[in-house]
């Protein structure tokens, strides 16, 4: 395995779509781990906001998912995606 991961614990949550990320992506929480360099429990820890991710991780998950890091995490809570779908449908003529 290559970096160690520090969790850190902060009053400001950060919100992230992870777990949704990882299962469109057919990985587990172990194959996710294995492919960031982190103990797969960390990855239960950031999905259920129990710690946040270093910047060099949310960079890491964010370049290996071919997203910007604001499609997985945001320091404001995210829109049900049923929701933003049902948007873009309205949007469209």
């Amino acid at each position: 395995m290559g970096i160690t991961e520090k969790r850190v614990r902060t009053t400001v949550p950060v919100h992230n779509r992870l777990e949704v990320m990882r299962a469109e992506h057919g990985l587990s929480r172990q194959e996710l781990a294995d492919k960031l360099g982190v103990n797969y429990q960390t990855i239960g820890y950031l999905e259920r906001g129990e710690w946040n991710p270093s910047l060099e991780l949310a960079l890491r998950v964010a370049e290996l998912f071919s997203v910007p890091v604001e499609v997985v995490f945001s320091l404001k809570p995210f829109r049900p995606m049923s929701q933003q779908l049902s948007e873009l449908r309205k949007e469209k003529p």
